[in-house]
């Protein structure tokens, strides 16, 4: 595949997304490393103005036709797909998402390349771009917003009130937090790392699972747990990573017991269908449970923990989980859980964001596709051909996007 043009399409999904896949910055640097052209479609929209392109050298261009590669964030809408031109964005399709089966179908029809950034990963099956690492961000600032929110101790700006990154630490840096607060926070993963740089910029101090269980501090203090950390084999105990993979229903989750003593569950974890449910409706019930606010990050709706009744929004982000009849309630009754789970937040700082995978982009994806794919990394990730087929790694989708009307 010969790139000598890059297009930046405009995003057209509704409700509208600000971020963009390469800033004006970044676009320079790829037309003066990387020796390839590249122009962006206008967009009245995008957290970066035309304005901000123009300033960086970069042409606006409505008609993206001439171009080699076109870019994105998300789905584009299928009256924006050109005919036989290579796509890279989140397409969505991947777990045969209902709503997404028209859109492959069409890029089929259209003899499209669809490059899936979801499947973009190295040789050792890690994935190598993605936005986890802000909705680590902007999800942990939120279950401290909810937790001021909660019981009364503070109001800071929601994310997408705030500037950027640096206005939104400046409003962390004005709250006080109590000096017995306890936070539990899973998963290892870009989002959990992510949420940790909001921790660590709080006086929280970082404790083992077990001092964190059998001690009390007089100061904040938080517990970053693993999936070893949570799961138990139910026959024989302990947790070995190869066998949790292969046999999860063998498994059970532990989670509650540490989660029940904390005032603030943070979920970045990554869950799977099949694997064991982490937090019961029964387990809030307890007598002994005392977390009040949980934000679920990872937002898995009807999946590990009982309280993610649905996903929440950035107009309204939290919700109440109301433990004895297991529906939702108003998040600030004095019995309800307070939940977070918005689905989409990184768009609530869409500079820092794009900025962050623009960077990622530069580093690990393009230098693959202008220097020919040596490792089939693009290859891996690509789901369906100019010539209007499935590549035989997504063969699984052909029903799928038959289906869709």
């Amino acid at each position: 595949m010969t790139i000598k043009k890059i297009g930046i399409i405009r995003e057209g999904k509704v409700p509208p997304d600000h971020r963009v896949a390469l800033t004006p910055t970044q676009c320079a640097t790829v037309k003066t490393t990387m020796n390839v052209d590249v122009v962006v479609q206008p967009s009245p929209i995008r957290r970066f103005t035309d304005a901000e392109y123009a300033e960086a050298g970069i042409a606006l261009q409505e008609d993206l036709s001439d171009c080699d590669l076109i870019i994105g964030v998300k789905e584009v809408p299928v009256d924006m797909l050109i005919p036989e031109k290579s796509y890279m964005f989140f397409s969505h399709t991947l777990k045969k998402q209902p709503y997404n089966a028209k859109l492959l179908k069409a890029i089929l029809q259209r003899k499209i390349r669809l490059i899936d950034y979801e499947v973009v990963k190295d040789l050792n099956k890690k994935r190598l771009i993605g936005f986890g690492r802000y909705a680590g961000i902007v999800g942990a600032y939120h279950a401290f917003r909810a937790f001021g929110l909660k019981h009364g101790l503070f109001s800071i700006k929601a994310p997408h009130e705030c500037a950027d990154r640096k206005e939104l630490e400046q409003q962390l840096a004005s709250i006080t937090l109590p000096a017995n607060m306890r936070v539990v926070v899973t998963g290892f993963g870009r989002v959990g790392h992510g949420a940790e740089e909001i921790l660590k910029l709080l006086p929280l101090r970082r404790l083992s699972e077990a001092d964190f269980l059998n001690e009390r501090f007089n100061e904040p203090v938080y517990t970053h747990l693993d999936t070893a950390d949570y799961y138990v084999r139910s026959d024989r105990g302990g947790f070995d990573k190869s066998d949790f993979y292969n046999n999860p229903q063998a498994y059970q989750s532990t989670l509650a017991d540490t989660v029940r003593s904390a005032d603030l569950y943070i979920a970045c974890h990554l869950w799977a269908s099949g694997n064991p449910v982490l937090i019961t409706d029964n387990d809030m019930r307890h007598d002994n449970w005392k977390c009040r606010v949980i934000a679920d990050v990872s937002c898995d709706v009807g999946g590990p923990i009982a309280s993610t009744l649905r996903a929440s929004t950035i107009a309204d982000p939290l919700y109440g989980y109301d433990t004895v009849s297991a529906s939702e309630c108003n998040w600030n009754e004095p019995t309800a859980i307070c939940v977070m789970a918005i689905d989409n937040l990184p768009c609530e700082l869409p500079k820092d964001a794009s900025e962050d995978f623009g960077n990622e982009l530069i580093r690990s994806v393009l230098p693959q596709m202008l220097n020919g794919d040596p490792d089939q990394i693009i290859w891996h990730a690509t789901e369906t051909t100019l010539q209007g087929e499935l590549t035989p790694h997504f063969a699984y989708l052909k029903e799928y996007a038959e289906s869709a009307k």
